[in-house]
């Protein structure tokens, strides 16, 4: 399949959860993030915490940049957390005004830093564009990375991602 030329994602839905049951007896999420385009759905993984994340590869630097959301209590998703390979990814291009710090051994990326408090990133709804150099890939504890630039064609390329109960 050919890459796209642009991916939005949007996540849409997130209002609405926050009427819904949201966990089960095992305290566990039963929540998909499903992908979905005009074509009906592309793919779906399950939330089994309490956040995801978007990584990319950055056009300025060329190296990869994450960006880490956790889902409020009002379904809304918020920005708590950039990564990145490259320190001048968090310093320049995000500039942001916290001091970054070396990322946990285990983690994807080799620096971490909060995002800029003054001004918070709070969603209802995320668009983000992904082309074949951004690789836009969807991250979620306990399954596989989900590269979502290659689920589509340059013919339809925009997805939307949706938090969705399970039955």
């Amino acid at each position: 399949m050919r890459k796209p030329a642009a991916v939005v994602v949007a996540l849409a839905c997130l209002g609405m959860l926050g009427g819904m049951g949201f966990a089960s007896a095992s305290g566990q999420p039963d929540v998909l993030v499903t992908i979905t385009n005009d074509d009906g759905e592309l793919a779906s993984v399950p939330l089994t915490g309490t956040g995801f994340s978007v990584s990319y590869r950055n056009s300025l630097y060329g190296t990869r940049a994450e960006e880490r959301y956790t889902l409020g209590p009002d379904g809304t998703f918020v920005l708590d957390q950039i990564a990145a390979d490259q320190l001048a990814v968090l310093e320049e291009y995000y500039a942001v005004p916290g001091v970054p710090s070396a990322a946990a051994e285990s983690d994807r990326r080799e620096w971490v830093v909060e995002p800029d408090p003054a001004r918070p990133a709070v969603f209802e709804e995320l668009s983000i564009a992904a082309t074949d150099l951004g690789q836009r890939t969807l991250h979620v504890d306990g399954a596989p990375p989900l590269e979502l630039w290659s689920l589509v064609d340059d013919n339809n390329p925009f997805v939307e991602l949706h938090l969705k109960e399970t039955p």
